[in-house]
């Protein structure tokens, strides 16, 4: 990843001095793991990295936060460890160039649930990359998420950008999400990502201009039979909705939602929270910690979706992934303190409430 002091001119034959390179994992096991480790979960990262220079590199940043937090990962004799440039100009998104490595074998028998007893929460992030869980129909994804809900897991979904020309690029993502959503808790997708997977391509950063594009979207996930849908809007902040079923709701395993009462019908918009932006890299991904933080301590909707967007703003104040996020303590000290949020852009109609979190028409009203 490089940075300057202004946005450089990317043009062929050119030469434009840039800051000095940051190495950090990424991804979702990266990512989302080392976020929840800092606010206080007890995390286990599951993944696959080559034996190379880069998969060396990776276990070693990761056993650097914590002993024991790269025991799951799976160090493929022979193969290329995933790595992912990112290019982060001043004052803009980051575009990033992407090689799958060994995440292209990572499938369903990699996924190993055994001595995972007591965990609440599986979290699987971006399988549009990954060609074990992306080219058959969502079996694999089923399947795997199946058995961590047989094992009393919750499971939570994350997705990612795709490449057009890829083999990703041609899958049926509605027909994928038809046969997956119905084992997905949580699923936590960008607008750009869910757009494109429902509705056909997308511009990269386009943006919705209503919240009505946004609650059709998930209208239309939660018909398929996820719990919680919760979608990130980028500048915008994050929408959530879940089910109106209670037998849903109480089918989620873990206790993640305990108060099946509380979160029956919820419809939430919360905004970003004002911070200097030094880099937007892994700002879903802390997120999603958040969420799923917030979820394990028991949280209510409403105060899920701050913790969810508070930490994604920690995120942002370094221009690497993980390295703004703070213990939970530190987090929530600053909600208190009266953390000024940021107006959200979005058109909203009479049927939504004028306080943060937002209340859409579908919300019961219930704190």
């Amino acid at each position: 990843m490089f940075a300057s002091q202004a946005s450089p001119r990317l043009e062929p034959g050119s030469l434009t001095r840039v800051g000095p390179a940051l190495r950090s994992p990424g991804g979702p096991v990266a990512n989302v793991g080392l976020a929840l480790h800092r606010l206080g979960v007890p995390t286990a990262l599951m993944g696959k990295v080559g034996d190379d220079l880069f998969g060396r590199e990776i276990i070693r940043l990761i056993e650097r936060e914590g002993p024991g937090l790269a025991s799951g990962m799976i160090r493929a004799v022979g193969q290329d460890t995933s790595y992912t440039i990112v290019i982060s100009p001043p004052g803009t998104d980051r575009l990033f160039l992407h090689h799958p490595g060994a995440n292209d074998t990572f499938g369903a028998r990699d996924v190993k649930l055994d001595g995972l007893e007591g965990a609440r929460l599986m979290h699987f992030g971006y399988p549009p990359i990954m060609h074990g869980f992306s080219s058959d129909g969502g079996e694999a994804m089923w399947r795997v998420f199946g058995q961590a809900r047989s094992r009393a897991m919750a499971t939570s979904l994350d997705m990612c950008s795709i490449d057009p020309a890829s083999e990703a690029g041609r899958v049926d993502w509605r027909a994928w999400l038809e046969r997956v959503l119905p084992v997905v808790d949580l699923f936590q997708p960008s607008f750009e990502e869910l757009r494109w997977m429902l509705m056909g391509a997308t511009p990269a950063g386009d943006a919705p201009a209503e919240i009505d594009e946004v609650r059709e979207l998930a209208g239309q996930c939660l018909a398929m039979g996820a719990a919680v849908v919760a979608i990130k809007l980028g500048e915008h902040g994050l929408y959530l909705r879940s089910s109106e079923e209670a037998g849903r709701l109480g089918d989620v395993p873990g206790g993640v939602l305990a108060d099946v009462e509380a979160w029956r019908g919820r419809e939430l918009l919360q905004p970003c929270y004002e911070v200097e932006v030094v880099g937007t890299t892994g700002s879903g991904d802390a997120t999603i910690a958040g969420l799923l933080a917030a979820l394990l301590r028991g949280d209510d909707a409403a105060d899920a979706v701050r913790a969810a967007t508070a930490t994604g703003a920690c995120c942002v104040e370094a221009p690497d992934a993980t390295g703004g996020i703070k213990a939970w303590r530190r987090i929530e000290q600053r909600l208190a303190d009266g953390w000024a949020q940021r107006a959200h852009g979005l058109r909203l109609d009479d049927g939504w409430s004028d306080a943060a979190p937002h209340r859409g028409p579908a919300d019961r009203g219930r704190d």
